[in-house]
């Protein structure tokens, strides 16, 4: 059952077939609390929101019914009917009236009497033939099939095709011909009158009202009578009809009374949902109805949705998309006014948005403040048709200012100022406003910001580059789902790929560049590292005081990446370095600090695969201090993980998947790995060189050597910390101390540094001053003299060779670098993944399928053993098993532990004399 109000609704969406399902949303339902008294009474809205106030007849949608008898409007006020039975209401009635309807198309009776309770205060009514309308089986069968052939039973539709016909005839002269027979003229009065006894069975009396109201503002009373006024002053010289008076009235809201605003807005709320009551729309865009939408029925907001989203195809008209733009645009700023909006998102509004909904007036709202609300909390919202409805207002508001309310009212003076000649739509303004950033007024500049945060969650939302990379999201990310900013971190991951446009790959890197600047336009990172952030880098930005936080908050996780607890995050922040290491212009801070040397000495070089960050460093001598800085260190960061190293990672692309396809990346594993095969044969000459001058380089900083910064920082601190307050990194100085000291290190670093040293001697260049004290040997013992550099392990191994004939120093050196005993080589070898690498020797020589897994779980690394091993492994186990239990059983029965020594020389026979 349905109150009397919501007959408006029912009315309107009724097209051909009834869709009665629309009358049941709870929406813009009314109910009319009367004081019979002071014939006075209020409306509301489910929620209890005031809309109108007036009396009890105006209430009843307006003085819809002034045309009823007064009794009757009483009688409706006054008495709420029960449902029978056997009454239909809702989704059954409008099958019922369907299948009716069918029938009478094929000249039969309907299948069943059809019984309707669409209004609840009035009683229920059996309609005629089944669909509210003059029988096509009757008595006006035959001029039906003459002069209504197309016409579609139901809601009086044939009643008013030949009451015209009718009206026809009685225009003719005098004793002219009459072509609707006298019969069927008969059972039309019949039915007209019969129709006129009851509400419930005229289903389209409502729309019809509405409709002609809409066109002429004197046949809503309850508007006319609080309009007029208003409209003899403001609107005098404007023809009635058509709509006119109140498209006027609206132009001048702000001019009109209290009273007449709350009508107006009411009215325009009443007409949302239907194409036909909004009726210059209807008129400028009827042809284009018909064009692209021809099958959508009218109601329910189908129409206006269907137009909206042909708007831009081709053959649209230029007139019926201004006037779309225009309702698009009225519509964001209240969201009563979107019918569609109001009913699947009615609950999550009250839930979510209810003290926003409840701040409103009963006249139009102009903040859109519901909307940017649901906006706001979309992650919030539980119905999936009301996250799918926000989800399509935002990409509205992102590719139009006119849409985005907040945006367009901030920045109306500075869009006047430098976007007055850009054009609205597909994003252009905001573009503009984008591009004049730094020019913007604080208002403008703060509210952009927040709209391109929200932006940045979706590639729908950012429409420049949804246009530009169609092709690329097809080719690419095709099975790359939407939301999250998941396409976009899919675009940015195949930037560099040949299948990627200039113009997708333009539109990737200005976002990249973008997002670089504030952590917060990263919607992955900012989403994943929202705990860390306040724990870690809270006093670096405040994200309340609309403060513009640059690079420092992704300087700061970067900083403390080893001490983030979010795993998610922790894989976000190192997605960044990826992206900083790729391309200089994401690290802003360096950016900035490097922005006159990039200019000075690589401005030929393409930015991307961090060829800008190899020529600066190729011009290190000559850097600012600033920028020189920043580049030492980004270097240190990069040498913890060969996915940071670009160039490296593409020229030694096959090497590490011969020779270290199982070492995972980090911790300078990789790299490390490709060193110690770099004498085997298969090496390119460019993964050989990369590797190196990269070496060459660690030679030089310890900071470079992931291994030695991480086990020697305490020593480094103790025993080198003269030495790193003089050059830190620079000139050896560091590594040199602690070469010299190598017998007082802690074991840790021991390992580290004789890793480097041998790592040094085994890729020998003369000159390089930690190993500059077996230069001489080399020449006269090895038979290398400069400038020729030799094959890569052939010194060390030689120096290894003749060690009997080094001096100390160089001696000392070899001693360090090159174990003499396989138990030390195989000591200095002892970490997971030398482990890891001698046991799948072992496999390889013996022909035994892998048995070994590395695998990480929560940051640590482990070795699992299948198979083979696993074998080998348990029986191990219950040797050393038994062993100890032996072990235990002796000495609780001899009091001592068995003496293996004296098992190992044997019995022990003692020969007695000749006399014994």
């Amino acid at each position: 059952m349905m109150p009397l109000q919501s007959l408006s609704i029912f009315s309107a969406s009724y097209n051909g077939q009834l869709d009665l399902a629309e009358f049941a949303r709870p929406g813009f339902r009314r109910k009319c609390t009367s004081d019979f008294a002071q014939a006075e009474s209020r409306c509301y809205d489910d929620s209890g929101s005031f809309l109108h106030a007036g009396t009890c007849t105006h209430c009843l949608c307006g003085e819809l019914w002034m045309r009823a008898a007064h009794f009757l409007l009483l009688f409706l006020c006054a008495t709420a009917a029960a449902l029978p039975a056997f009454a239909s209401t809702g989704e059954e009635l409008a099958e019922q009236v369907a299948e009716a309807a069918e029938a009478q198309e094929y000249r039969e009776e309907a299948p069943e009497e059809v019984v309707a309770e669409i209004v609840d205060e009035a009683p229920p009514a059996v309609l005629n033939a089944g669909t509210g309308d003059v029988s096509t089986t009757g008595a006006c069968a035959a001029d039906i099939d003459t002069f209504c052939v197309d016409i579609t039973p139901g809601a009086g539709r044939i009643a008013e095709c030949l009451s015209g016909q009718m009206r026809e005839d009685e225009g003719k002269a005098e004793g002219g011909e009459l072509t609707i027979s006298e019969e069927c003229l008969q059972e039309l009065d019949e039915f007209k009158i019969d129709r006129s006894t009851n509400i419930n069975k005229d289903l389209g009396l409502v729309f019809r009202t509405q409709q002609e109201a809409a066109q002429d503002f004197r046949l809503d009373a309850m508007l006319h009578e609080l309009c007029e006024p208003d409209a003899a002053a403001l609107c005098a010289d404007v023809e009635v009809g058509e709509g006119r008076i109140q498209e006027c009235l609206r132009q001048k809201r702000a001019q009109l009374s209290w009273d007449c605003q709350e009508e107006l807005f009411r009215k325009e709320v009443e007409d949302a949902d239907d194409l036909r009551l909004s009726v210059t729309l209807y008129k400028k865009c009827l042809g284009d109805k018909k064009k692209f939408c021809s099958d959508i029925k009218p109601g329910a907001n189908r129409a206006k949705d269907c137009l909206e989203e042909n708007k831009d195809a081709a053959g649209f008209s230029e007139d019926c998309k201004a006037e779309i733009e225009a309702m698009m645009e009225r519509r964001m700023t209240d969201f009563r006014l979107d019918a569609t909006l109001r009913e699947v998102c009615y609950e999550d509004i009250e839930e979510i948005c209810g003290y926003e909904k409840e701040s409103l007036d009963s006249i139009a709202g102009y903040d859109g403040r519901v909307e940017n609300c649901l906006m706001d909390y979309r992650d919030e919202i539980l119905r999936p048709e009301c996250a799918a409805r926000v989800h399509k207002l935002i990409m509205v508001a992102s590719g139009d200012i006119r849409m985005n309310v907040p945006l367009a009212d901030a920045c109306f003076e500075d869009r006047a100022k430098f976007c007055a000649d850009v054009a609205p739509g597909s994003a252009r303004v905001i573009r503009c406003l984008q591009d004049s950033r730094e020019d913007l007024g604080y208002e403008c500049r703060a509210t952009l910001f927040d709209q391109e945060v929200r932006m940045s969650e979706s590639l729908d939302f950012m429409y420049p580059m949804k246009k530009a990379c169609t092709k690329e999201l097809e080719q690419l990310c095709k099975d790359v789902p939407e939301g999250h900013a998941r396409q976009i971190k899919c675009l940015q991951e195949n930037v560099d790929s040949q299948e990627m446009g200039p113009m997708c790959r333009q539109e990737v890197r200005r976002q990249e560049e973008r997002q670089a600047e504030d952590y917060r336009l990263n919607f992955r990172l900012n989403a994943a590292c929202e705990a860390d952030v306040d724990e870690l880098c809270a006093d670096v930005c405040s994200s309340f005081q609309g403060q513009a936080c640059g690079g420092t908050v992704y300087r700061c996780l970067t900083d403390n990446r080893d001490n983030i607890k979010d795993d998610v995050c922790k894989d976000e922040v190192f997605y960044f370095l990826k992206m900083e290491v790729n391309d200089f212009r994401n690290d802003v801070l360096l950016a900035e600090a490097c922005r006159t040397d990039v200019n000075t000495y690589c401005a030929d070089v393409e930015a991307g695969n961090g060829r800008v960050h190899t020529c600066l460093r190729r011009n290190r001598a000559n850097l600012s201090p600033a920028c020189k800085d920043e580049e030492r260190k980004l270097n240190i960061i990069q040498a913890e993980n060969i996915e940071l190293r670009p160039r490296l990672k593409k020229l030694c692309k096959e090497e590490r998947s011969v020779y270290c396809k199982d070492v995972a990346a980090g911790k300078g594993r990789v790299v490390r790995c490709l060193q110690e095969n770099l004498a085997k044969p298969g090496f390119s000459q460019g993964c050989r060189v990369e590797i190196n001058r990269r070496q060459s380089l660690r030679n030089q900083d310890y900071r470079l050597d992931f291994g030695v910064a991480k086990e020697c920082k305490d020593d480094i601190l103790g025993v080198c910390k003269e030495a790193k307050d003089k050059a830190d990194g620079e000139n050896a100085a560091v590594l040199l101390c602690l070469i010299k000291n190598h017998p007082d290190l802690q074991l840790g670093c021991q390992g580290e540094v004789a890793r480097a040293l041998r790592m040094a001697l085994w890729s020998y260049a003369p000159g390089v001053k930690i190993t500059a004290a077996c230069d001489s040997a080399v020449t006269n013992i090895c038979g290398v003299k400069a400038p020729v550099k030799p094959k890569f392990g052939k010194v060390g191994k030689c120096l290894k060779t003749n060690i009997d004939k080094l001096d100390g120093e160089c001696k000392s050196l070899v001693d360090i670098g090159a174990p003499q005993d396989a138990r030390s080589d195989f000591v200095s070898t002892l970490t997971l993944a030398g482990l890891h690498s001698h046991m799948r020797t072992i496999e390889k020589t013996f022909g035994f399928s892998r048995g070994t897994l590395v695998e990480r779980k929560k940051g640590v690394r482990m070795i699992t053993l299948t198979g083979w091993t696993a074998l080998c492994g348990m029986f191990s186990l219950i040797v050393v098993l038994i062993g100890g239990l032996y072990a235990l059983y002796y000495q609780q029965r001899y009091g001592k532990l068995p003496d293996i020594d004296a098992a190992e020389r044997g019995p022990m026979v003692v020969k007695g004399s000749k006399g014994s």
